[in-house]
């Protein structure tokens, strides 16, 4: 279904009442030395605290609320993923007794592939990247008759707008608001949540330099994939950008800055230190993108969304060795 317009308050709300039928708000805490460190006023939305450790179990919640209320007799759930958005849709299937598949690729993230498979879902490998992982699961789903969950969607987008509220409702002062860019779910909910509440938050969105679709495409005001997208940051590593959701970004963001992969280890990093919270390559974006920016937001009440904290292992030990 095509949507051209921002949902409305009350449409997010009755999202959000849903989301907080299995889930808690998350916290969002405003941290003195990472502060001191950016030379703002940084508050953190802690969405790596929620039963995944990501925001996008807030969308498959309600996602797959209305699926199967709409197709109670569905057989099953199909979708490709990286990790936080199989995990997403793995912890709301089994909610709502729908069997689910996941397709990752080839080289996916060992931890998020065991949390898949420990809520219950089957795991399949195949491809190199996300892209090619979604092609075989969309051909799966025709051959098997299951319903295809896709990676952006107005419903998704509703679900996980609504960490966007709780966070704007409780510092509704911010001057800037960064968040990271996968397919755009969480920026999408973040528009729609300031402007369904009349906020003047500047949105900033964050991609890595080696994922650039997103910037290139805001700047030239249409989509623009792009051949690899070979970061870390495995959250934001998207190579076709979605219409739907390029079509709020560029409406409702101000600018889309791109990071090294160095800028996004060392927020990795600033996190630990700082809050000793584990953030991964894609929820440490956004900081990374405020202290890129340091100097435009000194002295400034800023917003930056730690959207998950599923880093590997070796990964964090890589990153707190090099400091």
């Amino acid at each position: 279904m095509a949507h051209s317009d921002n949902p409305n308050l009350s449409q997010l709300e009755q999202a959000a009442e849903h989301v907080y039928r299995t889930l808690r708000p998350t916290a969002q805490f405003c941290w003195p030395l990472l502060g001191a460190r950016c030379g703002a006023e940084v508050w953190v939305k802690h969405e790596n605290h929620t039963p995944t450790g990501a925001f996008k179990v807030r969308g498959g919640l309600v996602y797959l609320h209305k699926l199967k209320s709409s197709s109670p007799n569905l057989p099953g759930v199909i979708l490709a993923s990286t990790g936080n958005h199989g995990q997403s849709i793995a912890y709301a299937a089994r909610r709502a007794e729908l069997a689910a598949t996941i397709v990752v690729p080839h080289g996916n993230s060992p931890g998020k592939n065991a949390a898949m498979q420990a809520l219950g879902a089957t795991l399949i490998e195949h491809g190199e990247d996300f892209n090619d992982a979604l092609q075989f699961a969309q051909q799966r789903a025709r051959d098997l008759g299951l319903h295809m969950v896709p990676s952006y969607h107005e419903l998704l987008m509703r679900g996980v707008a609504s960490y966007s509220l709780e966070l704007l409702r409780a510092v509704p002062d911010l001057h800037t608001v960064y968040v990271p860019i996968g397919l755009g779910s969480g920026i999408c909910g973040m528009v729609s949540a300031r402007d369904a509440l009349g906020l003047n938050a500047t949105i900033v969105g964050v991609v890595a330099d080696k994922a650039p679709t997103y910037k290139l495409s805001f700047e030239r005001r249409q989509a623009v994939p792009t051949n690899s997208a070979n970061t870390f940051a495995a959250g934001i590593a998207v190579r076709i950008p979605d219409d739907e959701a390029l079509t709020i970004i560029l409406r409702g963001v101000d600018r889309v800055i791109s990071l090294s992969e160095e800028e996004i280890a060392d927020a990795v990093r600033y996190y630990f230190l700082d809050t000793h919270n584990l953030a991964e390559g894609a929820g440490a974006a956004a900081l990374a993108g405020l202290y890129q920016e340091r100097e435009r937001m000194a002295g400034k009440r800023v917003g930056v969304v730690l959207s998950g904290g599923n880093i590997d292992a070796d990964v964090l030990t890589n990153i707190l060795s090099d400091a």
